[in-house]
């Protein structure tokens, strides 16, 4: 017999029919037994009368919660059942894998959910929590509409290495490798790569894969493996053409998520999912840090030229309340605070042509013009103190004919975060990796 997926069970009245999936809770009562089975698509109860079997009555006694059971049984109608006016009434049962009594903790218990370090132990019970399939659901249909666009849009996917000879863009957070008889390490970002594609004349390409930051922070934001949203872009005249595509690129995302997901979103969530308005605003950082002093914020000593996230918040609100928008890229960011890679302005060489896009308070992207001059760009090099040989093969990329172009890295998990309303990063990644997390 096929399985039927209870969403499906409706067009089955009558007939015997083969479920699969968690027992989610037992009713065990004198005369009756009540099993909710869950699949992926939904709940169901199937009824037991324990005098017309005493052994299985017996086994179903013996269950406990989560356990993996196949059951047959005939679907009839019974408009008292809370669960779509049906149930099955049970002829077989078999346990697939009998759940151990009892649980570290009970994932549809939504009034004694542990703290969040705690169910990363046990992450595979916590992601049968229906708001965190929800969540990959998002994802994946985020995803699915995000290459749609740039596919659209003439751009073409890459995959480049996750294992390099040097850093690419400091040494600061790199995770150093044994790569035989040298030394490696795990790549910080597919930047060089990309860019490699616009001096190989592909013109648009976009990445979606594993980056890794040997970054020490224990934040609500920060992870040190996390899945990038990568795009490179040529025959740009500046950095405003890369934000112009990204903020298309995020609107379009947003309506095709709402279309498929809005209900569940705001039946799960509690709100209902805005798609952003474009053009977001934009603000320098010049502005910016003239509006922070309006506001009363001030920022740290040591953030000369750049912003914490308590900035980054409040600037989001002073945004918010100038524009009604939760969207906005903070532009023309000091040469001080951005990569040697970034275009500096032609007509203010302090600043590069750079962005970083916030969202609902928090940089969820940081983007830039990329200088394309073979000359130019081994003077920002040495400016910044990095030694040109380790770089060379990177440098080499410019040296026979690369058009302008720009691009931007944006975290996955972050942009769920700000969709989805979550406070914490290690909500929205299937498995989080953090300093003090390698396991599961």
């Amino acid at each position: 017999m096929q399985r039927t997926y209870i969403k499906d069970l409706s067009n089955h009245i009558d007939q015997e029919v083969k479920v699969q999936g968690w027992l989610q809770t037992l009713r065990d009562q004198k005369k009756m037994q009540f099993l909710i089975l869950r699949d992926r698509t939904g709940l169901v109860q199937v009824a037991h009368y324990r005098p017309a079997n005493e052994e299985l009555a017996n086994q179903i006694s013996a269950l406990g919660s989560e356990s993996a059971l196949t059951i047959t049984g005939k679907v009839v109608k019974n408009e008292v059942v809370k669960l779509g006016g049906l149930e099955i009434q049970l002829e077989t049962l078999t346990v697939e894998n009998a759940a151990e009594i009892p649980l570290p903790y009970d994932p549809f218990d939504d009034e004694n959910v542990p703290a969040v370090d705690f169910r990363m132990d046990w992450r595979y019970l916590d992601l049968r929590r229906p708001q965190n399939r929800l969540i990959f659901d998002v994802q994946t249909s985020m995803e699915h509409a995000m290459r749609e666009f740039w596919l659209k849009n003439d751009f073409i996917e890459i995959h480049s290495p996750k294992t390099t000879s040097s850093p690419s863009e400091s040494g600061a957070e790199l995770f150093q490798i044994d790569y035989f008889d040298r030394k490696g390490y795990l790549t910080q970002s597919p930047q060089f790569y990309k860019q490699m594609g616009m001096a190989a004349g592909f013109e648009r390409v976009f990445e979606i894969g594993p980056v890794f930051r040997a970054d020490p922070s224990f934040t609500s934001r920060h992870m040190t493996e996390f899945t990038g949203l990568d795009l490179e872009m040529s025959w740009i005249d500046s950095h405003e053409d890369v934000m112009e595509l990204t903020e298309r690129w995020l609107q379009y995302a947003y309506q095709q998520v709402k279309e498929k997901h809005g209900s569940q979103i705001e039946e799960t969530f509690g709100f209902e999912l805005q798609v952003p308005e474009v053009p977001f605003p934009r603000i320098t950082m010049a502005d910016a840090l003239k509006a922070l002093k309006e506001v009363g914020y001030e920022l740290p000593p040591e953030k000369k030229g750049d912003l914490d996230p308590g900035g980054e918040r409040a600037l989001a609100e002073y945004i918010k309340n100038k524009y009604g928008h939760d969207f906005f890229f903070l532009i023309d960011w000091p040469v001080s605070v951005r990569p040697f890679y970034h275009m500096h302005h032609p007509d203010q060489p302090e600043l590069t042509r750079s962005f970083d896009l916030i969202a609902g308070g928090l940089e969820i992207a940081t983007g830039a013009q990329r200088e394309h001059r073979y000359e130019v760009l081994k003077k920002q090099a040495l400016e910044k103190g990095l030694g040109l040989e380790n770089i060379q093969y990177y440098l080499d990329f410019f040296r026979y004919g690369c058009p302008p172009h720009g691009g931007f890295g944006m975290g996955l998990s972050r942009l769920l975060m700000v969709m989805l309303q979550i406070s914490n990063i290690r909500e929205t990644v299937y498995l989080f990796r953090g300093p003090n997390r390698l396991n599961p």
